[in-house]
């Protein structure tokens, strides 16, 4: 990613919110879930409709990304894919997306290590044109949420790019310090700004995902996928049981999912995103330590996260995968195991059925004795993790900047409540190689 002189891109600073009064429940299957604000019923899955609570989304986000499709920049149109929801108890969701596979980029790495080093040889977020990113993203130290049309472009930002080989409506990467090139890999910090992100959206319907190496991640380049579709993900309707190992202990209470055909985790948060951030970015750094692939799914605003190890790539290798999953050639990442299923081919399609699709879950899923020592391990992880002076802090800012110190002569700031946003004044196009994708 080269930036001239001069160069600037809107900006959105959030405030940080050390607890989410308000925030509320998709749904539940249990009223012992601890999220606070209102638990809704199975069906409960409103947005809030007040304009500066969906200003983010609505008028930023997903205006931006509308932006960038009326321009051209995606491979294919998305909006156009045909999908439906396969019959069933759970609700599978199967979509037709014959171009994607065709298009995306293919992996560049190895797919039996979770941790590898960063390779600027290789594709990577430095290297995309500056009109596939949407804005940076990062804190405003007065707690306010704004947004400057116009910003200086700070040493190494986080940005939200549009993913030019989608699989839904409004699908983004938020690639943290992306100048920083971090490898694909979950800490404390990266995971907090993606928290704040689903927190800030306040839309049940918007989610972020995380693929780690070896877990169908094509892209050795720190980075969370996210978009907006409004109906339910399966696996977020699917019965938990409780997990007594970390009952309330930091905030955060843990469940494990039953009567699903992939095994994991669940955190929910009790008191702050911070609390959750620390349980779970030290499970999933257990995880990558031990050369053990998952996946993460963000739902609920930000206050309820799946963690989810797994082995297809294992058991592909090992020739254990039936021959009827690999010939649909499906990869299933983050959200192909959440229940929505990209399909490559018409009479995958046509044939799709809630029995399929508990089929090639399965065959992701770790057994159930390899998975109780993996969870073991994951939640001594948790809650016994670093040292305190390690624990989560708000995302901090490259270099010991200050989004709230710009000079009005340096930005032009935008109320996050009054106004939409604008075109990408000043942003230099068709800069680096284009093709940001997850």
């Amino acid at each position: 990613m080269v930036y001239l002189a001069g160069a600037k891109l809107p900006l959105y600073t959030f405030g940080i919110k050390q607890t989410l009064g308000s925030n509320k429940r998709a749904h539940t299957s249990s009223d012992d879930h601890c999220v606070p604000g209102d638990v809704g019923d199975f069906n409960d899955y409103e947005a809030d409709d007040s304009p500066q609570e969906n200003y983010f989304l609505d008028e930023l986000l997903l205006a931006q990304w509308e932006d960038r499709m009326v321009r051209g920049l995606f491979r294919y149109d998305v909006t156009a894919c045909e999908t439906k929801m396969l019959p069933g108890e759970y609700g599978f969701i199967a979509q037709l997306n014959e171009g994607r596979h065709l298009q995306k980029r293919p992996t560049e790495f190895r797919v039996d290590q979770v941790l590898q080093p960063f390779d600027p040889k290789k594709f990577n977020f430095t290297k995309v044109g500056q009109e596939e990113i949407l804005f940076q993203f990062g804190p405003s130290e007065d707690n306010v949420s704004e947004f400057y049309e116009k910003a200086p472009v700070l040493s190494s930002p986080n940005v939200v790019a549009i993913n030019v080989s989608p699989i839904e409506y409004g699908h983004v990467l938020l690639v943290p310090r992306v100048l920083d090139r971090l490898p694909q890999r979950i800490d404390q910090d990266s995971f907090l700004l993606a928290l704040y992100m689903a927190a800030e959206a306040n839309n049940p319907y918007f989610r972020l995902g995380y693929n780690s190496l070896g877990a169908f991640a094509t892209i050795n380049h720190l980075h969370f996928q996210a978009y907006y579709l409004a109906a339910p993900f399966p696996i977020e309707r699917a019965p938990t049981t409780r997990v007594s190992y970390g009952r309330k202990k930091g905030g955060v209470k843990v469940y494990e999912l039953s009567k699903f055909p992939v095994r994991g985790l669940v955190f929910e948060m009790c008191n702050s995103l911070e609390d959750l951030s620390v349980a779970v970015a030290n499970a999933c750094v257990y995880l990558q330590n031990n050369n053990i692939p998952y996946n993460v799914l963000i739902t609920d605003r930000g206050s309820r996260v799946f963690v989810l190890p797994q082995c297809f790539a294992e058991r592909q290798a090992r020739g254990e995968v039936d021959q009827e999953i690999l010939d649909t050639q499906v990869n299933p990442a983050v959200w192909e195991i959440s229940g929505h299923i990209v399909l490559k081919q018409r009479k995958d399609y046509d044939l799709a059925t809630e029995e399929y699709a508990w089929k090639l879950l399965a065959e992701v899923s770790l057994s159930a004795e390899r998975f109780e020592e993996v969870k073991a391990e994951c939640l001594k992880a948790a809650f016994e993790g670093p040292p305190s002076d390690s624990m989560a802090q708000p995302p901090a800012l490259p270099n010991g900047g200050s989004y709230n110190l710009l000079e009005k002569e340096q930005a032009v700031l935008i109320k996050s409540n009054i106004h939409k946003a604008n075109s990408m004044d000043g942003v230099v196009p068709n800069v680096g190689e284009v093709g940001v994708e997850g």
